[in-house]
């Protein structure tokens, strides 16, 4: 599932995904195609613009080691595509992100490939034992009102620029919002793409209400706009059941 909160308004989708070729190989440019229907197969012809975007699409490797997000151009009838590297060889998971015209809520479509190449160890998801963490220049802290699972909560990254310490004030705008946050869980199931609460501030708090739909271990990736640099900082955590 795709939400902030529970979502309420879907319009069912289907999805087909063809690339340039069967055998792909990692660091090779791979045109893909992705075509959007509806339940009885037919074209969907118009979508909304979410955050500046007709489609988000996500790619993670197997093991979550690899994130991207991308955003494919409309070709009309349905279909977008786009043309993209994979940087090793193994399994990755693409997951599409539109919202056809007239529905409340967006849709997810997803949709497995194999890249041939040197694949490396796969790597166990390991939770965070500090949520703060630095990546290029920026540092970032973590924090729930409350951590656990089917309940809405508040997410919040507190940044700072990594050389100073100062609170960031000025992030730039991506993608129309002062950033954006992805979370999958470790069986590759569950999905969320997340935008942050309205804010006339550019930091150096940024909130998001988002909705875990079940316990277990989850990787998040925020993305800012700092300083003409998107950063993508990640945090794997344990999301424990609802307490009663």
């Amino acid at each position: 599932m795709n939400m902030n909160s529970m979502q309420m308004n879907v319009i069912p989708t289907k999805s087909d995904w063809k690339t340039s070729s069967q055998t792909l190989q990692a660091n090779e440019k791979i045109p893909i195609a992705i075509s959007i229907k509806d339940k009885d197969n037919k074209p969907i012809e118009k979508f909304d613009v979410v955050h500046d975007k007709l489609m988000h699409l996500i790619i993670v490797s197997k093991d979550l080691t690899y994130f991207d997000h991308l955003h494919p151009d409309y070709k009309g009838n349905g279909e977008f595509d786009i043309t993209t590297t994979f940087p090793v060889g193994g399994d990755y998971q693409l997951i599409a992100e539109v919202t056809p015209h007239g529905a409340g809520d967006n849709s997810v479509e997803k949709h497995w490939i194999h890249i041939e190449g040197s694949e490396p160890k796969s790597q166990p998801l390991i939770v965070d034992k500090s949520l703060t963490k630095e990546v290029d220049g920026l540092k970032a802290t973590l924090s729930f009102d409350h951590l656990m699972a089917d309940r809405n909560l508040n997410m919040t990254f507190t940044l700072s620029d990594s050389k100073t310490n100062e609170p960031v004030k000025d992030l730039q705008p991506y993608l129309g919002a002062m950033g954006h946050c992805v979370a999958i869980s470790e069986d590759l199931n569950e999905y969320l793409h997340i935008h942050p609460m309205t804010t006339n501030d550019n930091g150096p708090k940024v909130t998001f209400m988002t909705f875990f739909p079940k316990k277990g271990v989850y990787k998040i990736w925020g993305q800012f706009q700092y300083e003409n640099r998107l950063i993508v900082i990640p945090f794997v955590v344990n999301v424990p059941e609802m307490k009663m």
